[in-house]
């Protein structure tokens, strides 16, 4: 098992799958820091040497991921809300916020704004 950022990933999983797993970090975001790094896209973790993985480390120690993002987030929505936008009154009420159709399936909407809902 290696150790990054607080999180244990298997020897033979992908390096940029294993940072995509972060929040609010995607491919474009991993692939960036890959070629930084040198690290070849098809490079396991295993492999890497430990160097690199306390490099790492400390590229995302720097990045706004996991919680920070999530409260992030959650404080524009909440913005949005107390403001009574449009957008705002959508995610209270759990629908679709970004002009989706909603005579026939907005049930996706509304358990993905779920959360949301609360406060």
């Amino acid at each position: 098992m290696v150790f990054i950022f607080g999180v244990n990933f298997h020897e033979q999983k992908l390096v940029k799958k294993a940072l995509e797993s972060f929040y609010a970090l995607g491919p474009q975001t991993s692939e960036r820091i890959l070629a930084k790094y040198y690290i070849h896209p098809r490079a396991k973790i295993g492999t890497l040497p430990p160097k690199t993985l306390t490099a790492l480390t400390a590229e995302l120690s720097t990045m706004t991921i996991e919680g920070d993002a999530r409260r992030i987030i959650q404080d524009n929505i909440k913005r949005l809300r107390d403001m009574g936008t449009y957008r705002g009154r959508r995610h209270a009420m759990g629908l679709p916020v970004r002009g989706q159709r909603t005579k026939n399936q907005t049930e996706t909407a509304k358990k993905l704004n779920r959360i949301e809902r609360r406060g």
